[in-house]
């Protein structure tokens, strides 16, 4: 599928700053079934591009001098092929147990480890699946309801959340059997689904008959990532792959504005 995509991110501050640094992990993954067509970012200030530790194209961004306001676009075509079973073919270069370390997001509590217990029956994706249907069921999706700061513990206890409580919660869960899995963050054409166009999922690592690697499973929709998603960045949480991050000086009181659009068009 090919996706055509615009984000644009807008901040506003109460009075000027003097500076301002952020990471950008606003650049879609270079993999094999995701090819990047077409991508452009634009925003004032000066732009440096490297890959961070999991491999994740990232800029960071500094302005400098008086300024009250932030405007960060991307925009761009990315084709995306279909996945078998949500297998994707790299491997990667970090082992996958350094995706069994626990984060304070996806910090399991006895809450978690009871509802694992209950719900997650083994490694294989027939158990993953179920997990996160489990999971859709135990935490209704509703938008607001949780911040970036709200824990896989948090999410649990409330019974609602977003796309990121549920890839952190389903970590949380796969971290009790020492299971390594990843948060991914990026876009999804949601069609008519009425959730947001900006997503976040999970990569699980599996070892079946047929199978050693990588599987991507979408928490939201209880299913295999599919060519409807384009991926941004992987780490092992929210906080180590934010699509913005990053510190100011001055500025007073912030407000942000988030557009994002996402066009699947014909070929």
């Amino acid at each position: 599928m090919r996706l055509a995509i615009r984000h644009e991110t807008l901040y506003r501050y109460t009075s000027p700053l003097a500076y301002t640094i952020q990471q950008l992990r606003l650049t879609p993954r270079v993999e094999a079934h995701q090819q990047m067509l077409s991508w452009h970012i634009d925003t004032a200030g000066q732009r440096h591009a490297f890959a961070d530790a999991y491999g994740n194209l990232c800029h960071m961004l500094t302005i400098t001098g008086n300024h009250d306001a932030v405007r960060i676009v991307v925009a761009g075509e990315v084709e995306v092929a279909a996945l078998d079973r949500g297998r994707l073919q790299e491997r990667g270069t970090l082992s996958p147990l350094v995706f069994t370390v626990t984060t304070r997001l996806t910090e399991a509590s006895e809450a978690i480890r009871a509802f694992a217990a209950q719900n997650l029956r083994g490694s294989r994706s027939s158990d993953l699946l179920h997990l996160a249907a489990a999971i859709c069921g135990a935490v209704m999706y509703q938008s607001g309801a949780t911040a970036v700061t709200t824990t896989a513990n948090d999410a649990l206890l409330l019974g609602q959340g977003v796309c990121q409580d549920h890839a952190h919660l389903f970590i949380a869960c796969c971290h009790t059997r020492n299971i390594p899995t990843r948060y991914v963050s990026g876009y999804i054409d949601s069609g008519s689904t009425g959730h947001a166009e900006s997503h976040a999922w999970v990569d699980v690592w599996v070892e079946e008959n047929d199978f050693a690697g990588w599987l991507s499973i979408d928490v939201t929709h209880a299913g295999f990532a599919s060519d409807a998603h384009c991926r941004l960045a992987v780490a092992r949480d929210y906080d180590s792959a934010a699509p913005i991050s990053g510190v100011r000086r001055g500025g007073g009181m912030e407000s942000m504005d988030v557009r994002v659009n996402v066009t699947p068009l014909s070929q």
